[in-house]
């Protein structure tokens, strides 16, 4: 990608380091360059700097505001299909293509992870729904809802089950891993706008979006979308135990479910969610290469 080859070709002054450079140099995460590049240039953008600060607060108030209309009418105005054909307008019109590239990835991510587990869960059948989105357009298919439907139809099957056989997940000395995806997604780039008006950041894009979240979804939706964000601890605890190396948590910050955080707090979250859910996938491709070079 572009922000790829702009890291790489960025020049050094000691005198006058850039921070970004040196995140981008920084391997202490397992991600791939195009990520960390892809991240990088969005939280070096324009948009990100003098737009978020002014889009932030505007976005938690519209939510305060949406919440208390929805004491007196709480189901009036929702749409999944408004709600979704609305996030593919803003993105294909407004949004950067490196932005575009980081969401549809995470949809493939999330798919792999909990195949992962569902495949490394001995006797235990767990039905999925894989989501693969390879442009925009697919993403109006109801698959932001889908995401957030898929993480708790999991846990709830997985864990019902378990407790049925009255088991718990351990290390497993033999593991599945064809699930994982070590190259490229299946993702059309090509088709990703690049027009005049693609410059809004990842960040910015996000706080825009989550008060039509509220408005446009049940508040059962709504609530279970943003308590979702939380559930990274329990996903990495997952895969922890079933690698039996449990290093990778302590770099989740999306943590204790149990205890969920406010919705104005959604948007931020949602980019510690997306962070997380990327240096797994990047763990599990270094676990995958492991298992296969010991084959």
């Amino acid at each position: 990608m572009q922000a790829t080859n702009l890291f790489d070709q960025s020049n050094y002054d000691p005198q006058d380091p850039n921070p970004w450079l040196a995140l981008y140099l920084d391997m202490s995460l397992p991600l791939r360059d195009d990520v960390k590049a892809a991240l990088l240039a969005n939280s070096s953008s324009k948009s990100r700097q003098f737009l978020l600060p002014l889009i932030r607060p505007l976005a938690k108030g519209t939510i305060i505001l949406i919440q208390l209309l929805k004491i007196f009418i709480p189901n009036r105005f929702t749409s999944s299909k408004l709600l979704h054909r609305s996030i593919y307008w803003g993105l294909r019109w407004f949004v950067r293509p490196d932005a575009n590239y980081m969401i549809l990835r995470h949809f493939h991510i999330g798919s792999e992870i909990l195949q992962f587990v569902a495949n490394n869960v001995p006797e235990i059948e767990i039905p999925l729904h894989p989501l693969r989105p390879r442009n925009l357009r697919d993403l109006v298919d109801n698959v932001f809802l889908q995401h957030d439907l898929n993480i708790y139809n999991f846990i709830i099957r997985l864990n019902r089950e378990l407790k049925a056989r009255g088991s718990e997940l351990t290390r497993r000395e033999t593991l599945n891993v064809a699930c994982i995806t070590d190259g490229p997604f299946d993702i059309d780039q090509d088709s990703l706008p690049r027009g005049h008006l693609n410059f809004l950041d990842l960040e910015s894009a996000i706080e825009i979006y989550t008060p039509l979240y509220e408005l446009f979804l049940t508040d059962s939706d709504f609530w279970r979308a943003c308590n979702s964000l939380q559930l990274d601890e329990t996903v990495a605890i997952y895969v922890a135990k079933l690698i039996g190396d449990s290093s990778y948590v302590s770099l989740v910050n999306n943590k204790h479910p149990l205890v969920p955080m406010a919705t104005t707090q959604a948007g931020y979250r949602l980019m510690l969610h997306g962070l997380a859910a990327e240096s797994l996938h990047a763990s599990l491709v270094r676990f995958k290469q492991r298992v296969v070079e010991h084959q």
